[in-house]
């Protein structure tokens, strides 16, 4: 009887998501026709469009983060926050992508890769190397969590589920037809979400244009009358922008560097030509820098007159960031045009989602299941039975995969989007050193790759925790780096407490250190020959 009522309080937000939910339904049947083994469920069989991808990898790209979890960051931190997540991540993401996608796509179509896992173990001639980057990847188990938690957010403020319900529905229907689907299920999926994100994007953007009415310094001052340091490039105040290099620096090179999430980078793998990919880019370029343009709303909010009060849960009385996109919208919008906005908001987080989930059940499939039995367990069966086995293994992680993101997004964290942030920067700062280096030192061997991979990765983890542990404590970070000396010379003094709450920025340090180690031995393979990849490991 309660959903009864609820439908009944909320029909149109209702009948446009089952609408939407039949139809993402039919397209992953349509999907599931499709696929059969591990590698049409991972990545296809390389005749998907690349408009399609291209629009594929924007949404999946921009996600809950974009559209529903960000612009909370640019409504307290301003202009410092769009600056970084708007502006500098956004040019490292297409720079990342430019430099390396044709070159991943060549070397994993000779090698037969399936994931960036078993590029690596390739690339590399180290089996064990890609077992160790598998596991690595599953860290994105955090980023589901931020989207699993933010589109649950969503559903409380408009479709008025609790969060259990919340999560049992996203969980239930997006771990479902991805199991059904795989990567066809994603990528009809996607290009559906993505364009109506698209539509809602331009509607949303356009909602703010009157505020500039008098010009952009008239809408800039009404911010500032906020507080001053929200229209500065650079915010002394924040705990994550109060810097240069937070801003501008770190944000830069983690854009780049977010281009080796296991769900980006292998949609170069979804075609088969060099010229597919350049294709599939333009489209990427176009779309993600719409969507990234939604960030405006933080600001949109300031000169609209939204104070903090507005943006409190009701359940704790604390302030919540994660709320200024729904709340904007429900202040905005009629009734009619919320309910048309919540679903491309709900689709948003769905086209991430289930873009990482088949990712992640395709490593655990192939790089851990199958790497580890196919000489044991699976010996006596051939390659056909294998792929098949691997594939039904792939789906039972998945449901393992959906239960664990319930448990934890049962009680989500004060800031899912630092949450989500920690663990995926954790995966960037251990594999982008490897994989551009492979791309451009053809020399470099596995062990370079390996130690580029632990020294960023736990350089990342060890200085968040640094840092969170420091203003916990009590203690002055940039007294105690001032005094290390040459060591000194690797932080940024000017940023409070070092810029080290910022997960973007120690997974930056993690990165450079990274590079350091592997540079020299990058430097003296120039002029190597490049290895040929070894037989595929399906």
């Amino acid at each position: 009887m309660r959903y009864v009522d609820l439908i009944a309080a909320n029909p149109l937000i209702w009948g446009l998501f089952l609408l939407y939910m039949a139809g993402t339904g039919w397209l992953a049947w349509l999907g599931h026709k499709k696929t059969s083994d591990i590698e049409s469920f991972a990545v296809g069989k390389g005749d998907l469009h690349p408009g399609v991808v291209g629009v594929t990898l924007a949404a999946s790209i921009a996600s809950t983060a974009t559209f529903i979890i960000n612009p909370g960051f640019v409504y307290v931190h301003g202009v410092s926050a769009l600056m970084h997540l708007g502006v500098a991540v956004f040019g490292g993401v297409m720079l990342g992508l430019f430099t390396m996608s044709v070159q991943f796509r060549r070397i994993g179509a000779r090698a037969g890769a399936l994931t960036i896992p078993q590029w690596v173990a390739q690339r590399y001639g180290s089996p064990g190397l890609g077992v160790l980057f598998a596991l690595i990847n599953l860290l994105s188990l955090s980023f589901v969590v931020l989207i699993v938690g933010g589109l649950s957010i969503v559903m409380q403020q408009t479709l008025g589920l609790s969060n259990v319900e919340s999560l049992l529905l996203i969980i239930g229907f997006v771990f479902s037809y991805i199991f059904i689907g795989g990567t066809y299920a994603h990528a009809y999926t996607n290009t559906l979400q993505g364009l109506i994100m698209v539509v809602v994007c331009v509607v949303i953007l356009a909602s703010g244009l009157h505020l500039f009415g008098d010009g952009v310094g008239a809408f800039m001052d009404r911010v500032a009358a906020v507080d001053p340091n929200l229209v500065r490039g650079v915010n002394p105040e924040s705990v994550l922008f109060s810097s240069p290099f937070t801003v501008y620096i770190s944000g830069f090179f983690i854009g780049f560097a977010l281009v080796c999430q296991p769900h980006i980078m292998t949609k170069a793998l979804y075609v088969k030509t060099d010229r597919a990919v350049w294709t599939f880019l333009g489209v990427t370029f176009v779309v993600f820098g719409l969507f990234t343009a939604l960030l405006l709303v933080g600001l949109y909010a300031h000169a609209a007159g939204m104070g903090s009060d507005l943006f409190v849960d009701p359940a704790t009385g604390a302030f919540r960031q994660d709320l200024v996109m729904t709340i904007y919208i429900t202040e905005t919008f009629s009734p009619t045009m919320v309910a048309f906005i919540t679903v491309a908001l709900m689709a948003a987080g769905m086209s991430t989602l289930d873009g990482i989930l088949v990712s992640l059940s395709s490593i655990a499939a192939n790089d851990l299941f199958l790497a580890l039995t196919k000489d044991n367990l699976l010996a006596g069966k051939d390659r056909a039975e294998q792929a098949t086995l691997a594939y039904r293994a792939g789906q039972g992680i998945l449901i393992g995969m959906g239960v664990l993101a319930f448990l934890i997004a049962l009680h989500p964290p004060k800031l899912l989007g630092i949450f989500g942030q920690v663990g995926v920067y954790g995966i960037v700062a251990a594999s982008t050193v490897p994989i551009l280096f492979g791309i451009l030192f053809p020399g470099v061997g596995r062990r370079v790759a390996l130690a580029a991979a632990l020294s960023g990765m736990i350089t990342h983890f060890a200085l968040y925790a640094w840092g969170s542990w420091a203003v916990d404590a009590g203690v002055d970070l940039v007294q105690v780096v001032s005094g290390l000396g040459p060591v000194a010379l690797l932080f940024d003094e000017s940023a409070t407490q070092l810029g080290l709450r910022n997960p973007g920025v120690t997974a930056t340090y993690g990165l450079i250190v990274s590079a350091l180690v592997a540079l020299p031995a990058g430097l003296m393979s120039r002029r190597s020959a490049e290895p040929e990849p070894t037989a595929a490991v399906v």
